[in-house]
């Protein structure tokens, strides 16, 4: 593994991150007040914000949560385009408000395949919430319902982004300097 350590800073720091990400359940419990929210988590880098967020949200709003694991850049560095299902949902999602949960959107191909794919299985309603997104990479168009930060297409890592497995544990959000 390369160090990059020495070349990475604070972009957004911890504080910023849990202020948003608590901004962030408010709006989600306000807008599910009285309804059930089954989180989505696409895997791996969305876990962390997903466990936060989870647990911002009211203790009114019953909340189940559900994984999921998708990939399409196999093992290369550029994204096929070919989004493939590694590991599929365990609960039926027929009549449930789903919230799918991602920690950072960029082209959006792969969030624009998969919604087309969960809408198919008749969930009542489907949201998307993001940690970050980076609208100036958007080759296919997402709504994109609930956002913790627009920013710059920049290498970032942390909160659940990582740089080869690595640094996902970081409790802020790092720019990697080249």
């Amino acid at each position: 593994m390369d160090d990059i350590r020495d070349k990475f800073s604070v972009m957004i720091s911890k504080e910023e991150v849990e202020r948003r990400i608590k901004e962030l359940a408010e709006e989600i419990s306000r807008d599910y007040k009285g309804k059930s929210i089954h989180m989505i988590c696409i895997l791996k880098g969305g876990v962390y914000f997903m466990t936060l967020l989870s647990k911002q949200i009211s203790e009114d709003i019953p909340v189940s949560l559900d994984f999921m694991s998708v990939s399409s850049y196999g093992n290369e560095m550029k994204s096929s385009g070919i989004v493939k299902i590694e590991k599929d949902l365990d609960e039926p999602l027929a009549g449930k408000d789903v919230l799918i949960v991602e920690d950072i959107i960029d082209s959006g191909r792969t969030l624009y395949y998969l919604l087309g794919i969960l809408k198919d299985r008749k969930p009542s309603s489907i949201k998307l919430c993001t940690l970050l997104d980076k609208p100036d990479r958007r080759e296919r168009e997402v709504e994109v319902n609930y956002t913790g930060f627009v920013i710059e297409d920049r290498f970032v890592l942390g909160c659940g982004m990582d740089y080869q497995q690595y640094y996902r544990n970081l409790p802020y959000i790092a720019v990697v300097d080249s």
